[in-house]
């Protein structure tokens, strides 16, 4: 597996960031609520993208049937651990209306899931029809 550096650096730095901005506000209950959501799913946000290694693309591509690790049980664990990165983030701002984020991020997802499971239906056939039946999202 190819690791993408790139994308290791941007969020080593994007946590880096995140942390040292979080620590100069007083902790809240809602802020340590906030940061216990966003730290573990950002962490299992980066190892689906390592874990994805060179299968990552923007476009809804099928190199291969990636069926270890986190995606041994969730198909799209970058969707699922960002979605509760966004959704820690909100609640540690305190600011609940940013949930309406989902209003676009939810039908967005979607819409790319159900592209990325028709190339991958093309391309691997049953072999994804039974990886998608033991799997979640």
């Amino acid at each position: 597996m190819k690791l993408n550096y790139g994308t290791l650096i941007f969020f080593a730095v994007a946590v880096l960031v995140f942390v040292a901005n979080a620590l100069t506000f007083p902790m809240t209950v809602p802020r340590i609520i906030g940061l216990s959501i966003v730290v573990p799913s950002l962490l299992l946000f980066v190892l689906a993208r390592i874990q994805l290694g060179r299968s990552f693309s923007v476009e809804a591509k099928a190199t291969r049937l990636v069926t270890s690790g986190l995606y041994s049980r969730i198909r799209n664990p970058i969707y699922f651990f960002g979605a509760l990165v966004i959704t820690g983030a909100i609640v540690w701002t305190g600011r609940p209306w940013g949930l309406l984020i989902f209003l676009v991020l939810i039908p967005l997802q979607i819409f790319r899931v159900r592209k990325e499971e028709k190339v991958l239906l093309e391309k691997f056939g049953t072999a994804y029809l039974d990886y998608k039946r033991k799997t979640w999202f």
